[in-house]
């Protein structure tokens, strides 16, 4: 019940170069959790935002997932001002899922880690490679599951999934009979046989009969290659055609799959040694546009992991991230139950 930190007030955006006597408080937050050295908490003058202070708070923004611009704005201020119990509880949450998953040895395995947007490939207690990833939206949120990535797509086709059928596909054609075509989408029979989508009665159709699929190519929705483990949810690693998206920090924009950031580099690193799997060939494989599946002699262990708050491997420190589901309430009332 003793220790913890005092919330920052609200008011003007504290920035470098500002005077302002939250300052002071700003000082004292941040030597709480040590992301400012202690002898910063009192200077000549503590109300000034001064390059040592700037650097504390760019060090709270990348423990926390936030935007690192050295300015507390709203998002850096909420975040400040977190109570220490609820952090406390966020920690419980975290170690309850670790407990979930960490007794299980692997020699290698990947985690993909959907609140804190990246995926890495661990040996042992060492994580060799990392990436950003983008994740699914609120309402096509990513499940939680374990898998096997056992091949590669290389120039994959995408077949639009139940759920966006029945959301997007669907209700589009109803209004529109050349919607396929605008999306450069092709209309199947379940067989694989091409169906003019302009012979069929959307709005008089009851069920759907049909695959939509969309063809190989530089717009193709899972970009240059996809990464395979069969799970009941539909979900899978895969490029994108959406690569701008990586810039932002906050990475909710899929459908559930998980989108790679420079996924060639884990094409290679999963195909090293394996029938001359060189980088050289795949960007020719790549390069000929014809759709390849390459079925990996080792498969590979994978998490879908949510981690809201972990420490980074040869981290001290803890990273919180936002708890962008909503998914540590129901966790914290089990453990409290």
């Amino acid at each position: 019940t003793t220790g913890g930190w005092n919330s920052i007030p609200a008011g003007d955006v504290l920035k470098p170069g500002v005077t302002d006597p939250r300052v002071a408080m700003l000082r004292k937050r941040l030597a709480v959790t040590t992301d400012l050295p202690s002898d910063g908490a009192e200077t000549d003058d503590t109300a000034v935002f001064d390059p040592q202070l700037e650097a504390a708070v760019k060090r709270f923004q990348t423990r926390h997932g936030l935007d690192v611009d050295g300015i507390v704005g709203p998002d850096t201020l909420n975040a400040m001002n977190v109570p220490v119990s609820e952090r406390i509880e966020q920690i419980r949450v975290n170690l309850e899922r670790g407990r979930w998953i960490l007794h299980e040895a692997y020699e290698e395995y990947l985690v993909a880690d959907i609140a804190g947007f990246h995926i890495f490939w661990a040996t042992g207690e060492e994580s060799i490679w990392m990436e950003q990833i983008q994740v699914g939206q609120a309402y096509t949120k990513t499940p939680v599951f374990k898998g096997e990535i056992r091949y590669l797509d290389f120039n994959p086709t995408w077949t639009i999934p139940p759920g966006i059928l029945k959301r997007s596909v669907i209700p589009g054609l109803k209004r529109d009979s050349d919607y396929l075509g605008k999306k450069g989408y092709r209309l199947l029979t379940l067989k694989g046989q091409p169906v003019d989508p302009k012979t069929v009665n959307w709005k008089a159709l009851k069920g759907f009969p049909y695959i939509v699929r969309q063809p190989a190519g530089p717009n193709n929705a899972l970009g240059q290659v996809k990464f395979l483990f069969p799970n009941p949810h539909y979900v899978f690693l895969h490029d994108t055609n959406h690569r701008e998206l990586f810039d932002r920090t906050k990475r909710t924009f899929s459908s559930g799959c998980i989108r790679v950031r420079n996924p060639m580099d884990l094409a290679e690193r999963l195909l090293a040694g394996q029938e001359n799997w060189t980088r050289k060939r795949i960007e020719t494989v790549v390069a000929s546009g014809k759709t390849t599946r390459v079925i990996l002699k080792r498969p590979m262990r994978i998490l879908i992991a949510y981690n809201t708050a972990r420490v980074p491997t040869a981290g001290t420190q803890v990273h919180f991230r936002e708890d962008i589901y909503q998914r540590d309430a129901a966790v914290l009332a089990a453990l409290e139950g």
